[in-house]
């Protein structure tokens, strides 16, 4: 990637396009290193500014992370409503399974829903985290009215609590699934640990056929 001449930004226009590209960056380490492994200094780094003047655009880095993690929320919600309009039976395990797959083909989104209320919601301004929090509400809206229509068994109320607890899980499990390199060849090399490997997808979608199984007895 060319890195840019990296000058003050004058206009509206080129204020967007900087942070596009801090975004940007910040995916790009984050998706391969991991959110906890990525500082500002390495974000700068990687678009050629100092930490100092990256602090004219996010006030730190957990904006950033969360910023990416609204975007996440976005870019998840479109392709699993699609998912969802496609099942021409929409039982309980075909909609657990479109959510179980499209949250687990997302790792960095799964290893952001962690990190989110974790860290990143913690050391941002209110406005931050306001914006953020209505971007996710709006999105969840959006996709428990499509559940509700496929299922019209559950409340509204439920398919909430289903959306909650597919990407806690989702987020949970992936940190799980991904550890360092040094615990994972542990892992691998006693059979007594086994438990410890996790196969993201078909643990989410069983946890959340039972969840709405029991829901719509």
């Amino acid at each position: 990637m060319t890195v840019p001449d990296f000058q003050r930004a004058r206009s509206a226009a080129a204020k967007q396009l900087r942070e596009s590209t801090i975004l940007a960056a910040a995916r790009t380490l984050g998706a391969e290193q991991g959110i906890r492994q990525i500082t500002l200094t390495d974000i700068g780094e990687a678009v050629g500014m100092h930490k100092s003047a990256m602090l004219r655009y996010f006030e730190t880095r957990e904006e950033i992370f969360l910023r990416l993690t609204a975007d996440g929320w976005r870019e998840w919600s479109t392709a699993l409503r699609a998912r969802l309009e496609e099942l021409a039976a929409p039982t309980p395990p075909a909609v657990a399974g479109v959510f179980a797959s499209t949250l687990a083909a997302r790792g960095l989104f799964c290893d952001l829903l962690a990190q989110a209320p974790l860290n990143l919601e913690r050391h941002v301004s209110l406005d931050a985290v306001r914006a953020f929090k209505l971007v996710t509400l709006a999105e969840v809206d959006a996709i428990a009215a499509v559940v509700q229509r496929l299922l019209p068994g559950l409340t509204e109320r439920d398919c909430v609590d289903l959306i909650a607890a597919a990407t806690a899980v989702s987020g949970a499990f992936w940190q799980m699934a991904t550890p360092g390199p040094e615990v994972a060849t542990l892992y691998r090399s006693d059979p007594r640990l086994a438990h410890a490997v996790v196969d993201v997808e078909p643990r989410v979608a069983r946890l959340l056929v039972a969840m709405l199984e029991g829901m719509l007895a």
